[in-house]
């Protein structure tokens, strides 16, 4: 993490609550019936803002949001007031000065990873629980404003949820903390050395009516699970096809990967040099990188639907599932969600494959369908009653969602090739692939 620019002064965690409005929202006091919050944590680095300036964030963002103005960034007075929200916790940097907002946002969403890997669920209760490891956390994670170790695999080597006591001999800063390479332990070993490689795409599209792709694009990352013995050097390379935002060649058949984003242990300089990926990784699982990918991409699974709605009487609902990917290929987990008239009742359902159920909390209709091979169609109906429809209306509906997955498949086409300095021979995959990487004798 940069620590250029100014820093923030304190970090809040406070926790909001209601009591008769839909609308969740905070005070740093009891200020009405229906509106409280209740300050979990906070750590003060700098003693420049004090809690009395700090109980002017909740009627401003109470006012933001009545009139529609809500914004990340607060200003009252001299005190400026960045937040994020988690759950049903608001997570506060207060400071006075111009700091450099990225690295304050940046910042508290770290913390919100490095929270969730210690308790797996980063709510009230697991803060309160744990507020003794949250306070250490915080004087690890920041000093006098500026960020410090960030990484949870460190934190986790000296600050832990055990209560036992160290020995005195144990009392000492962990080398990884100030060695050049600072995210990964020294002296791991393995039995068997082995590297686990996923590339994980997700497509984001808008259909019109019509049928029209409006926009589409891809975000990617490359994730790994690293088990191996001792300091190793890994290179990853990317096939052929794949540009980066700064190159100068034609694109052709090419994909251009924008907004590529690096886990601290890649060498930048061998990268722009070269394109080669090298880095020595952290133990266990890591983001390697992500990016995205803007282009025209059809839908993988095309979904059609008729809607007929019948004055006073009930509304039905047709739904059409095309495989538009390879044969050979099957997504599994898939979950198409249709939104449905909230007053809707008395569902009945039709499906040629899966099952259909309503969730009436979230006015959808959710067709499962565990396996959905390339090339095949599938039919769902449902019939629910309305009472309170009067005539037919073109109104304005959510979209219907659909998620699923596709093993070994990757919508840009990316390869990945992964090498390593003991390792005989190059091996190439479309992930998400496995890898077992065995040292030279």
């Amino acid at each position: 993490m940069s620590r250029g620019g100014a820093a923030p002064t304190r970090i809040t965690v406070s926790s909001s609550a209601t009591c008769g409005h839909a609308t969740k929202s905070v005070t740093n006091t009891p200020r009405t019936i229906s509106r409280r919050l209740k300050v979990l944590i906070y750590r003060d680095y700098k003693g420049d803002v004090s809690m009395s300036e700090i109980d002017f964030f909740m009627p401003v963002l109470m006012q933001q949001e009545e009139e529609g103005l809500l914004c990340p960034l607060i200003s009252h007075g001299k005190v400026h007031f960045l937040w994020i929200k988690h759950s049903n916790l608001y997570l506060v940097a207060a400071t006075t000065k111009n700091s450099n907002a990225s690295l304050v946002y940046t910042f508290l969403y770290k913390l919100v990873e490095v929270l969730t890997e210690y308790f797996k669920e980063l709510e009230e209760e697991s803060v309160q629980d744990n507020f003794v490891v949250v306070y250490e956390l915080l004087d690890e994670l920041m000093d006098f404003g500026f960020p410090q170790t960030t990484d949870s695999k460190i934190l986790q080597e000296y600050i832990t949820q055990q209560g036992n006591k160290l020995e005195v001999a144990k009392l000492r800063v962990p080398t990884t903390v100030t060695n050049a390479v600072s995210w990964r332990s020294e002296g791991i070993k393995y039995k068997k050395n082995e590297v686990f490689i996923d590339v994980i795409e997700s497509v984001n599209l808008l259909v019109s009516a019509n049928g029209n792709v409006l926009s589409s694009d891809i975000v990617g990352s490359v994730k790994l699970k690293v088990m191996l013995s001792g300091m190793p050097e890994l290179r990853l390379g990317l096939n052929d096809r794949v540009l980066f935002s700064l190159t100068g060649r034609d694109k052709g058949k090419s994909v251009m990967m924008e907004d590529v984003k690096f886990h601290q242990c890649v060498r930048l300089s061998r990268f722009e040099n070269d394109r080669t990926i090298s880095f020595i990784p952290p133990d266990g699982d890591f983001e390697l990188m992500s990016y995205r990918i803007n282009a025209q991409v059809k839908p993988l699974i095309w979904i059609e639907s008729v809607i007929e709605k019948f004055s006073h009487s009930r509304v039905e609902i047709m739904v059409k599932a095309k495989g538009q990917f390879k044969k050979q290929s099957v997504a599994n987990s898939v979950e198409i969600m249709v939104p449905v008239p909230s007053d809707a009742d008395t569902p009945r359902f039709k499906t040629s494959v899966g099952s259909a159920k309503y969730v009436p909390e979230k006015n959808v209709v959710v067709w499962t369908i565990k396996s959905f091979p390339g090339g095949k169609e599938f039919l769902m109906r449902a019939h629910f009653g309305l009472p309170s429809v009067e005539k037919d209306e073109e109104e304005g509906r959510p979209p219907i969602t659909v998620n699923f997955e596709i093993p070994y498949f990757t919508v840009s086409g990316i390869q990945v090739r992964v090498a390593q300095y003991f390792v005989m021979v190059k091996l190439m995959a479309i992930g998400p692939s496995h890898f077992s990487i065995t040292p030279e004798r």
